[in-house]
């Protein structure tokens, strides 16, 4: 059998683009923002990770052309050879400070983060109990360490003791769980997880990706937010989000960082962080601590749109204080009609659709920056709601529809 087969059989993206409801590859033509343009469109942008609204950050941009000029546009090789910047060192200096850690490594990416920890720390003589909602990447990391992965139920503690109470004492124990979850903005529940780790002799890492610049007083992630910075082993998180860039971070013992440097094939063989994404996320950094009230900010625009949502007679099923507000659409079609309906009137907002999403619970996901404007989010929302009303729940009224949707 050609190993080609399964691409030219493929119809999915086919199909969506014949309906007119592909809802992916935008193009952006100018900053990230709370308004954009896309493909001509000013767009009110409720679809980016951009939390704290420094993506477009002139101070920012300043650090990241400033480090260009002084170190280039790459650094051609990996972090043991020719890719260490004094940038790198700085970086994780000053991060490893402000998380209150030891030490901190620094990734390219926020999924190889998530991979290089992972398959570094884990063997096959280890155990990985596993938010079923993590991320991908933590999956993937999962796999690649070779050890047994064990899902338990979201956020389901009861069901977590009870396999760490089957689990073979023999073996190592990792507790991995996102701390924000991307999709439904769920905040895990450290403070259990924590004193099941502690009762069957485990280890915990957070994914703070969507947490770092969010929750806690300085916004240092979901550890800081339930007073948790002693007792968790592993934070991880990224640069691609409340610090505007790109690229990730483990934060650990110096023990255990200094292991992962030297024994993690993701962080050894691949290139390291351009001196513009570190300098760009060290600036970012700065301005986190110079600004805390940011984070106020952000948390108060979330919650006013989940006001408005419900004002307007839309159902929050997730009721979160992060910047992550899902409105759930269900069918595939009812959510792709839903997206383009938005685009065309000028919101910008994700399609979440399985595998990312359960079958019959696809969802559109919205989130918010901390320069987003009440008036902003008013407009949004409205039209959202318009939108959400005006569509029938059958597929196939909603296909009826699809010829309008080019008008």
């Amino acid at each position: 059998m050609d190993i080609f087969k399964k691409c030219y059989d493929f119809k999915t993206v086919e199909a969506a683009k014949e309906m007119g409801v592909y809802p992916y590859f935008h193009a952006l033509e100018t900053k990230q923002g709370p308004e954009v343009m896309m493909e001509g469109r000013r767009e009110i942008m409720i679809g980016s990770n951009s939390y704290l609204g420094l993506t477009g950050d002139p101070r920012v941009i300043a650090a990241g052309v400033k480090a260009i000029q002084e170190f280039g546009s790459g650094v051609s090789g990996s972090r043991f050879l020719n890719g260490t910047t004094t940038l790198h060192i700085q970086l994780e200096k000053e991060l490893a400070a402000f998380l209150q850690k030891e030490a901190v490594a620094t990734f390219s990416t926020g999924f190889q983060t998530n991979l290089g920890i992972l398959a570094g720390i884990a063997g096959h003589d280890d155990i990985i109990f596993c938010d079923r909602e993590n991320h991908a990447s933590i999956y993937d990391g999962a796999k690649l360490s070779y050890a047994m992965m064990v899902r338990y139920n979201h956020n389901d503690m009861a069901g977590l003791e009870e396999l760490l109470q089957n689990a073979n004492p023999n073996k190592g124990r990792l507790i991995v769980t996102d701390g924000v979850f991307s999709m439904s903005g769920d905040i895990c529940n450290l403070p259990e997880i924590v004193r099941l780790a502690k009762k069957y002799n485990a280890r915990v890492m957070v994914d703070d990706a969507h947490a770092l610049g969010v929750l806690g007083a300085h916004g240092r992630g979901t550890a800081e937010h339930f007073g948790l910075e002693k007792e968790v082993d592993i934070i991880m998180g990224t640069f691609s989000k409340s610090l505007a860039s790109i690229g990730g971070y483990m934060a650990a013992d110096a023990k255990v960082i200094e292991y992962i440097r030297h024994k993690s094939r993701p962080f050894i063989f691949s290139a390291a962080l351009t001196p513009a994404n570190a300098a760009c996320a060290l600036e970012s950094l700065h301005i986190l601590q110079k600004e805390p009230e940011r984070i106020q900010n952000l948390l108060a625009i979330a919650e006013y749109a989940r006001q408005r949502f419900e004002a307007n007679g839309l159902e929050i099923i997730h009721k979160s204080i992060v910047p992550i507000i899902p409105i759930y659409t269900y069918s595939e079609l009812r959510t792709l009609v839903a997206c383009k309906l938005l685009f065309k009137k000028g919101v910008y907002v994700n399609s979440v659709l399985p595998p990312a999403a359960p079958e019959g619970q696809c969802l559109i996901r919205t989130s918010y920056m901390a320069t987003h404007s009440k008036a902003l989010i008013e407009e949004a929302v409205g039209i959202i709601a318009e939108v959400l009303k005006s569509l029938p729940n059958d597929d196939e009224a909603l296909k009826a529809m699809l010829p309008r949707l080019h008008e």
